[in-house]
């Protein structure tokens, strides 16, 4: 499931280098015991290895310029177990550990010598610290140093818990050499004490402690560019009694000549976020033939994106995602033969800078780790929980989706596998999970208010999602954290957290905040039950104006890729159904985030609407190249292919997944869909789809079923069942398209009945006089007695379009001498 990709090779990058170089000038060249020691906020590797002559050297390597750099040798073998560089490079921090040779066992000599040693030029070593217990260093990487002032920071913590930042002052000699200004009286500040856990982030200069005095309390020390640091956030944690049995440095350097003691207990792991403000505790049931024979236990922890990674060789691998946490199902949880980290083993990786890359201490080699996206896609085709299936899928389209090729593969697999799962429906999961990370990616302040899976439309949860075997998630609700800073200004991460934390509040002291697309329909009923007229026709405009907007927007994007005939049509219900998402998103983000301004608000709205078009549109046109149809697909004359069944299955479940979730579809959607089914299904079934509302007798549709098919036995029974099923507005503007007696009929009705109905009126406004009326209509009289003799006829004839067991003779026997004709070849005689 995880890739590793291979981004420094201690023996490709360094030893080759150095054994180049070394054979230049000497006959033999020699290479021993080379150990990565750090990973610095640029990316440099610093490592050291063995000289033939029994020296002892520090080196750099660059990734960027590919250039490796001898930073310090020392005369005699020595023990490297933490090793810093400052920013300029002219400073270099060593942690040595020391052992007791048989020559020297009456001299007391402590374990850990810690120096600071000047290496531009090489003329200075001042000891800081020789304790008895482990010490690990690290300088600061300031993102911007003033160049007056040259002064390096510098952090030393101790096993004995406690952090110690020392100020050195530099200065230049002639011109190019820095050297410190006062090495003797170094000022330092305690920046924390009494932790047992200590975790360093490079890339932010954060330093994370755990301190355990009365309760277990989570504080985080900001450093800044001149000097100042201070404790920013502070949390409070319920761990258990004993967590740490001994001092735990996480990313500050590789120490070679340490090795932990694991002790055989059960494992669980605690997962603290405050983005939904509870911690989660995973208990994970490991397999105890292969537990009595392992002795180490240690969990390596490793982040790709926001997915947070667990792993032990040999048991499982587990994926939590961090950004969608309500259930497990959105978690990938794996063990066997699954859970492998590529074809490294995986028992000798640790974690280094932040967590983004990870070491191989055996052979040196830098791996970036990422998710597999074909391994998702194996876990999509193949036999896997749906649970699992799901959390691969989510992972496909909000982590990995921004890619196009991946997202065709996504779209094969539903054409493959196009029926709905009993858990959820993969469709309905596609379309939320693409909108949540478009939306995400333009404004992650949203990430809490739209959704990203359907699971929760659902009235009771399937068991099939919530259940995983072999592991247990415990939530715990946490105490809000406490933010310390004292006005100074800020990076931005802590302004958004704070934030973050602030909408937190807000969104537990009510209902779920997550925007409900089924409550479109209760809003739809809403709006057909206004009181007035006047109100139900100035809110009808209002929703024309939101779906002109969302429109406007979809036509911009999609003139030059247009393959499908979408877009092309009025489509009333459809477009009813935008301007009512759009004025109730718009309503549920105004309500919940009122800071973003009105404009903003709408903006948002109106893209989120738009990109849900532009994805169903996307949807198809990746159909359409897949089975290669052209625009002969809409000609009903020509008969139905395998491709083109293929085609109206897969737009017929998404109808159904967009009908579950009450989400629009681009205009001209259901004309499409028509014309596929009444060529690909048999007439029955397709009156059956059209009266269970599943396909909608729309006037393009109606309009193209006139005038391409012809007037055949089949073909006439098609019709007049259609026109049997059509409103009557629409039955007057589609029957002259059809050259029938039963059309003719209807227009001649349509027309006497347009005729009284414009008299009645006239008659109704004014009142002619004798002379008026004479004169202006003298045949009146004759034309009124037979429009009343009609509308008396019209009264007693039964309706054609109605199925009775009494029919008009008249009628039948004219219809029947006009087919006769027809049939016969007489009809133009």
């Amino acid at each position: 499931m995880i890739q590793l990709e291979l981004s420094f090779d201690l023996q490709r990058d360094v030893i080759s280098s150095i054994l180049k170089k070394e054979l230049t000038s000497r006959a033999t060249a020699e290479v021993l015991e080379p150990r990565v020691l750090s990973v610095e906020r640029d990316g440099g590797v610093l490592y050291s290895w063995r000289g033939s002559t029994g020296t002892t050297r520090i080196g750099k390597y660059d990734p960027h310029s590919k250039h490796n750099k001898l930073l310090y040798t020392f005369d005699k073998q020595v023990c490297v177990s933490s090793c810093s560089l400052n920013k300029e490079e002219t400073l270099l921090a060593v942690s040595l550990t020391q052992r007791h040779r048989q020559e020297e066992h009456l001299r007391p000599v402590s374990k850990c010598l810690t120096l600071l040693i000047e290496i531009h030029p090489i003329n200075n070593t001042k000891v800081l610290k020789a304790v008895d217990c482990r010490v690990r260093v690290q300088f600061l990487h300031p993102d911007c140093v003033q160049s007056s002032v040259l002064e390096s920071h510098l952090l030393v913590i101790t096993e004995d818990g406690y952090v110690d930042q020392f100020h050195i002052m530099l200065t230049r000699h002639d011109g190019y050499r820095v050297v410190m200004l006062n090495p003797d009286r170094l000022v330092r500040d305690r920046v924390a004490e009494e932790f047992n856990w200590v975790q360093w982030d490079c890339q932010n200069q954060r330093l994370y402690f755990i301190t355990c005095r009365e309760r277990s309390i989570l504080k985080c020390v900001q450093f800044y560019p001149q000097r100042n640091c201070e404790v920013v956030f502070e949390l409070s944690l319920e761990l258990p009694s004993n967590t740490f049995s001994s001092m735990s440095f996480v990313y500050l350097g590789f120490d070679h000549f340490h090795e932990e003691k694991q002790e055989g207990k059960e494992m669980s792991l605690v997962v603290f976020t405050d983005k939904i403000g509870c911690s989660k505790t995973f208990t994970v049931a490991l397999d105890q033939q292969t537990l009595s024979s392992t002795t180490d236990l240690q969990p390596l922890f490793f982040h790709t994106g926001y997915y947070v990674c667990v792993f032990i060789a040999g048991h499982f691998l587990h994926l939590i995602n961090t950004r969608q946490q309500d259930l497990l199902c959105y978690s990938l949880f794996l063990t066997g033969a699954e859970a492998c980290l590529g074809a490294v083993g995986g028992t000798r990786l640790v974690g280094t800078h932040g967590g983004a890359s990870l070491l191989d201490l055996q052979s040196g080699r830098i791996y970036t780790p990422s998710i597999s996206p074909t391994h998702l896609m194996e876990f999509l085709r193949g036999d896997w929980p749906e649970a699992q299936k799901l959390a691969a899928l989510q992972c496909m389209m909000v982590h990995k989706g921004a890619e196009s090729e991946l997202e065709r593969q996504v779209i094969d697999w539903i054409c493959e596998d196009v029926m709905s799962f009993e858990a959820f429906d993969q469709i309905q999961e596609f379309i939320l999970a693409s909108l949540y990370r478009i939306t995400h990616q333009l404004s992650p302040s949203l990430d809490m208010l739209l959704p990203y899976s359907a699971v929760f439309e659902k009235k009771e949860l399937p068991v099939a999602l919530t259940m995983i075997p072999g592991v247990k998630c415990t939530p715990d609700l946490l105490s809000q954290p406490v933010f310390k800073s004292k006005g100074r200004t800020t990076p931005g991460f802590w302004v958004e957290l704070q934030g973050v934390c602030e909408r937190m509040k807000h969104f537990e002291s009510g209902p779920n905040p997550r925007f409900r697309t089924t409550h479109t329909q209760q809003w739809s009923k809403q709006h057909t039950a206004l009181g007035s007229d006047k109100r139900r026709a100035s809110y009808q405009r209002h929703l024309e104006e939101n779906t002109k907007k969302v429109l406007s927007m979809v036509d911009s994007c999609c003139l030059d890729r247009r393959t499908v005939p979408l877009f092309q049509e009025e489509d009333p219900q459809q477009k009813a159904l935008i301007g009512l998402m759009v004025d109730k998103l718009r309503e549920h983000l105004s309500r919940h985030l009122p800071q973003l301004g009105k404009k903003r608000i709408d903006a948002v709205v109106v893209n989120y609407v738009a990109k849900l078009l532009e994805l169903v549109h996307h949807i198809l046109e990746t159909l359409w190249q897949k089975y290669k149809l052209g625009p002969q697909v809409l000609c009903l004359k020509q008969r139905s292919s395998p491709e083109e069944w293929s085609v109206f299955h897969v737009m017929l479940r998404i109808l159904e997944a967009t009908k579950g979730l009450c989400l629009p579809l681009p205009p001209g959607y259901n004309t499409v869909l028509s014309v596929l089914g009444v060529k690909c299904v048999c007439r029955h079934s397709f009156l059956q789809f059209v009266d269970q509302s599943l396909l909608q007798l729309t006037e393009p549709f109606v309009s193209r079923l006139m005038k391409d098919l012809d007037n055949s036995d089949t073909n006439e029974a098609l019709k007049f069942s259609i026109l049997k099923r059509l409103p009557e507005p629409m039955l007057e503007r589609v029957c002259h398209l059809w050259d029938h007696p039963v059309s003719s009929a209807c227009i001649s009705r349509a027309y006497v009945k347009t005729r009284l109905q414009n008299w009645e009126r006239n008659t109704e406004c004014r009142v002619l006089d004798d002379r008026e009326h004479s004169f202006h209509r003298p045949d009146f009289l004759p034309l009124s007695y037979l429009t009343k003799v009609l509308l008396d006829q019209e009264e007693k004839t039964l309706n054609p379009f109605e199925e009775q067991e009494n029919v008009d003779a008249c009628f039948v026997e004219e219809t029947a001498l006009k087919q006769t004709l027809i049939q016969l070849g007489l009809e133009d005689k």
